[in-house]
């Protein structure tokens, strides 16, 4: 008998007749002999509704009232969804975050995991029920609160219960099926992935891609949790995303180039787009020790994310330089604030703020034995006409940013490029990507 634990999104349970079909699959997953544990999102939309509705009453509501408010949504699946199951004559029990035993730390809107104690997830196994646990939400044992996980929780609620209870697999379903070369509703072209390394997909999270949240890829490199990446509207399969060293990477494409009667390995699995980053720049710092580490203080004391960094050659007239990041949108008019606050201390002249920007970014473990992929990135934007803005590099990933407005054009000629493109449309069967 396996474990499995399957979570599905808000696209997957987004109606009645949703969570029946759902439901079912639950229920055949349990008639092939498995122990299974699902954690559910908030129905469809439910939780930015939610949102919407707290800023109606309050322009700033209250940290602590809105997670309690958030996961009422999830806890509105849960029930229905072992409602619906328990139609099909099979025993489920749902659990709040808090019964499930996920302890997070106490930050609000974006608490992390520090414990994962299922006792009463066990038990109800051993009673050959399924559990349904209420994702993107936990609880902080020393003040007795709920939280919340931030946006794509209930990926990491499923990986950190495949992690406490030894799962054979977990499971993601979403609205395509896997994991694709690009987002398949920027680019119609975009070809599924049989089987990706958790660094790349952790490259792919972090550079944008939405089917997978970058803390769920975390939490499952790190306990050696295998992600099924799948669709919640068809039984084919989807995604393997495996824990491997770069040699076992390297091993595996030679073996599928091999089946598939081609000689060179891939060198991309896959194009990353991201519009929900913003660009500052600091301009005319001084050029003289601790001016950057000065101003990075001031952006980390505001809990942002840094991203991209450029800093310019100083002008040798002035010894001034001018340095750009990017962050997320929704921290930016609070970072710019505290930058303005810190402007005499620091010593910089001026600040620019720029929301119409767009990331890209090319991932391949095999560009750590191919050489001139930055190259053949640069040229196939150039020849497009679309100009880079800024440039970061890691081992396996190359970002760029662009404008805002021609980053879904970008992202189709870097994937024809790289010889990425399918000869099928992809299929999205409802359209968020979870």
């Amino acid at each position: 008998m396996a474990l499995i634990v399957q979570k599905f999104g808000g696209s997957s349970v987004a109606d009645a007749e949703s969570i029946k079909r759902v439901a079912k699959r639950i229920v055949e997953t349990r008639k092939a002999g498995n122990e299974v544990v699902v954690a559910v999102s908030a129905m469809g939309d439910s939780t930015d509704e939610l949102i919407d509705l707290a800023h109606q009453v309050t322009p700033m509501p209250e940290p602590r009232e809105l997670d309690i408010l958030l996961t009422s949504g999830e806890r509105i699946s849960m029930a229905l969804l072992a409602m619906a199951i328990g139609t099909m004559g099979y025993d489920a029990r749902s659990f709040t975050g808090y019964q499930a035993g996920m302890i997070t730390d106490n930050r609000f809107g974006a608490a992390r995991i520090i414990d994962v104690t299922p006792s009463r997830i066990r038990e109800a196994l051993d009673d050959g029920a399924i559990a349904i646990v209420a994702g993107f939400q936990g609880f902080n044992t020393e003040t007795g609160d709920t939280t919340t996980l931030g946006r794509g929780g209930s990926d990491t609620t499923a990986v950190a219960l495949a992690a406490a209870l030894n799962a054979n697999v977990c499971e993601i379903y979403t609205d395509v099926d896997g994991i694709f070369t690009s987002d398949p509703r920027i680019v119609p072209l975009a070809k599924k992935i049989d089987t990706i390394s958790s660094e790349e997909m952790l490259e792919l999270a972090a550079a944008g891609a939405k089917v997978l949240h970058i803390r769920a890829v975390e939490y499952a490199r790190r306990h050696g949790v295998t992600l099924h990446v799948r669709s919640s509207f068809n039984n084919n399969e989807g995604t393997l995303v495996v824990n491997e060293t770069a040699a076992e990477t390297a091993e595996r494409f030679k073996r599928e180039m091999q089946e598939n009667g081609k000689v060179e390995e891939p060198i991309i699995s896959g194009v990353a787009t991201d519009l929900t980053e913003a660009k500052i720049t600091v301009v005319g710092v001084p050029d003289v020790l601790g001016k950057a580490a000065a101003i990075f203080d001031t952006v980390a004391k505001q809990s942002a994310n840094v991203d991209m960094i450029v800093q310019n050659v100083s002008a040798a007239a002035t010894g001034l330089t001018d340095i750009s990041f990017t962050l997320p949108k929704a921290d930016g008019q609070k970072v710019l604030q505290a930058l303005r606050a810190e402007q005499d201390l620091i010593g910089f002249q001026s600040l620019q703020y720029d929301d119409q920007i767009g990331k890209l970014a090319l991932v391949g473990a095999g560009m750590r034995t191919n050489t001139g992929v930055s190259a053949h990135l640069f040229r196939s934007l150039a020849e497009a006409g679309i100009n880079i803005g800024m440039i970061s590099t890691s081992e396996i990933r190359i970002s760029v940013v662009t404008r805002a407005d021609v980053l879904a054009e970008a992202a189709r000629v870097v994937h024809t490029a790289f010889g990425l493109d399918g000869s099928d449309t992809a299929v999205v069967y409802a359209g968020t990507g979870r």
